[in-house]
């Protein structure tokens, strides 16, 4: 419960914090402008003298805020207020700021600094957290970085940067405590005490040979808890959970969660130790997939800052909106194919929205259920069959249930009985057919290497919609001369 409090006041904070910024610019806005507009002796003074009384408000509010916060108030900010909150962050947050921000905002603040800010901003940081931030940073404060950095520093950055971004070994944290198996708890607690402070979340420090391979992990409470007089190697856990480099990030963070890890090796095919995995650049990870694929279901990318201009928003979303025109163009073709059908009872007209709206939500909600389970790695090719059937029978049963009622809803509204069997009989079709594409379209698009969760419920609707028409217009039309 205590940590629930905290969080829920972390929060209220943020949004104190928030709200603090926003009033203060309000202000600042409103008396820059009407002191503007005054005719008075020595204007220029007046109107510098009233700028700089809330912007020194506002400088003192950010100084207090966590980076963190910071980086939450620049978010929710229009463009220009959030560079003009921007240029009053304190330099030493700079770095800190930019590796909390999202990508979007994140290169719109970068946007604004030039080359020497954005180096010394970077200086401030570790080189994992270097390696987060120079995907977004000009080729030449790279290059600046790369000769700012020592010999160790600069191969580790270099490493870092070499790895794809969803692998294990771009998350890697180098910061970490290494001690070896022939020495006592004693020697190392003294170790420990000489280096005054460990790297974030150290849970465990790493027991390595004279070459660097990784012999197992001695965990902080069995250094504490067990005789000083005890040999490391007699005490260490010798069986760990490892990682490669090289390892999918997803994977690695279903490993976090299964075995409840705080942190974790990196070892080389050698069994070198190479850095650490920890739970905080999961956390990050998981955060970013999270956000990626909620808007991937949409069709969109996730570099639109939600204060963009019109323009890059319209970029952003227009290649999908062109796939729903085109289907939408594709619906209309099948609808006119029955207008022969449809001119003899209007009725068709009124109630086909309904099987077509009824099917692209019970599609969307096998999608997304398909989408989760890939994400995290439930379906086996052996078990895809019965994922199938399974779906399958859902879709059916509700076709059955939900397709009475809006069979008898049909019949009560037009008094026609072959009406309400047609309705029953298209609703539970489109629900089958619904079933069918929700499994099969993101299974596919894993299967040729595409992210499933990329536009899927545009797809599963465009299918819905024609599939539904088609198939009530259709058996209306077979079974006409009952619905006269």
């Amino acid at each position: 419960m205590a940590d629930l409090h905290d969080s829920a006041k972390a929060h209220d904070s943020t949004e104190d914090n928030l709200d603090k910024v926003v009033t203060l610019l309000r202000k600042h806005h409103l008396v820059k402008n009407l002191v503007h507009k005054q005719a008075m002796p020595r204007h220029d003074l007046v109107e510098s003298l009233v700028q700089k009384q809330h912007l020194a408000e506002l400088h003192a509010l950010l100084d207090d805020m966590h980076p963190a916060d910071v980086a939450r108030v620049l978010e929710a900010l229009p463009l220009d207020d959030r560079l003009l909150v921007w240029d009053l962050v304190k330099a030493e947050h700079d770095g800190e700021i930019l590796l909390e921000v999202s990508d979007a905002v994140r290169g719109s603040l970068i946007k604004s600094m030039d080359s020497d800010e954005l180096l010394a901003a970077a200086e401030t940081l570790d080189t994992d957290e270097i390696a987060d931030l120079a995907p977004d940073l000009p080729q030449d404060v790279i290059e600046d970085l790369l000769d700012s950095l020592d010999a160790q520093n600069r191969a580790r950055l270099q490493s870092a940067l070499s790895y794809p971004e969803e692998t294990v070994g771009a998350l890697m944290d180098y910061d970490m405590v290494t001690i070896r198996a022939d020495v006592t708890l004693e020697v190392a607690l003294r170790y420990l005490r000489r280096l005054g402070e460990l790297p974030d979340q150290t849970d465990k420090l790493f027991v390595v040979d004279r070459d660097g391979g990784l012999k197992g992990v001695m965990p902080l409470q069995r250094l504490l808890l067990q005789s000083p007089d005890a040999n490391v190697s007699d005490v260490m856990a010798a069986e760990v959970v490892t990682f490669r480099p090289e390892d999918e990030a997803t994977d690695a963070a279903q490993a976090f969660e299964r075995y409840d890890l705080l942190s974790a090796p990196v070892v080389d095919g050698r069994n070198r130790l190479m850095g650490r995995l920890t739970v905080n650049a999961v956390v990050d990870y998981i955060r970013q997939e999270s956000d990626s694929d909620m808007l991937s279901i949409a069709g969109l990318r996730e570099d639109e800052d939600i204060f963009a201009s019109v323009w890059k928003s319209v970029q952003n979303r227009w290649t999908w909106l062109a796939i729903n025109l085109v289907t939408a163009f594709v619906a209309s073709r099948v609808i006119g194919l029955f207008e022969g059908s449809i001119s003899k009872l209007v009725a068709l007209a009124a109630l086909m929205p309904i099987i077509a709206g009824i099917g692209g939500n019970s599609g969307n909600q096998t999608t997304t259920m398909i989408v989760r389970a890939l994400a995290l790695g439930q379906i086996h090719p052996d078990s895809a069959k019965k994922l199938f059937t399974k779906e399958i029978g859902v879709a059916g049963l509700n076709g059955l249930i939900w397709g009475s009622v809006v069979g008898l809803f049909a019949y009560i509204l037009y008094g026609i009985p072959a009406l309400g069997v047609v309705m029953m009989g298209a609703m539970t079709l489109n629900l089958l057919l619904a079933a069918v594409m929700g499994v099969s379209i993101p299974m596919l698009m894993q299967k040729f290497g595409r992210d499933p969760a990329v536009g899927s419920s545009v797809l599963i609707t465009a299918v819905t919609d024609s599939g539904g028409f088609f198939i009530f217009l259709g058996l209306a039309t077979v079974f006409m001369r009952y619905l006269d």
